[in-house]
């Protein structure tokens, strides 16, 4: 399972033009959209769009997945962890990353230092994870866990700024 890395990027030379962000939210409402049809709607050919999608994947900007609920997929156990951690975040973040339940790690401000969303096959394999995993991780020194009762949005379809 690959890990995306959303730390904002301090080296991109300019902002995204108005383009690339039409490319974006064509995507957005559809990630099938052919290339072809984008191009109609942003004025360019469809070997430019193809271009300029590579480029923003390849640059971090975005990527095309396919978005699922994890319990439709017969994953009994969704839940959202808040984890408190003494001392450094981020070697407690990059630790949890790695593991291959979770699927969504952001540093927080507030009662919880770390947000971690974690899929699991059942009960036991969910506490086997916050348990065994996550709480032994050095510098975690409490967890506090939201199981998910039923999925009633999710969305990635908010446009660009």
């Amino acid at each position: 399972m690959s890990r995306v890395n959303r730390t904002p990027r301090t080296d991109r030379t300019a902002p995204l033009d108005d383009v690339s962000k039409a490319i974006i939210e064509q995507l957005q409402q559809d990630g099938r959209r052919s290339y072809a049809s984008i191009g109609k709607v942003v004025g360019l050919s469809e070997a430019a769009v193809r271009h300029r999608v590579q480029r923003l994947i390849d640059g971090g900007v975005m990527q095309v997945v396919a978005v699922t609920d994890p319990l439709e997929l017969g994953f009994a156990r969704q839940a959202m962890v808040g984890i408190r951690v003494a001392g450094a975040l981020e070697p407690v973040a990059d630790a949890i990353a790695d593991l291959d339940e979770v699927d969504y790690v952001v540093i927080t401000a507030g009662a919880h230092d770390l947000l971690v969303e974690v899929v699991a096959e059942s009960d036991e394999h969910l506490l086997e994870i916050i348990s065994g995993r996550i709480r032994q991780i050095e510098g975690v020194v409490g967890t506090e866990t939201y199981m998910y009762l039923k999925l009633r949005k999710q969305t990635y379809s908010w446009g660009v700024r």
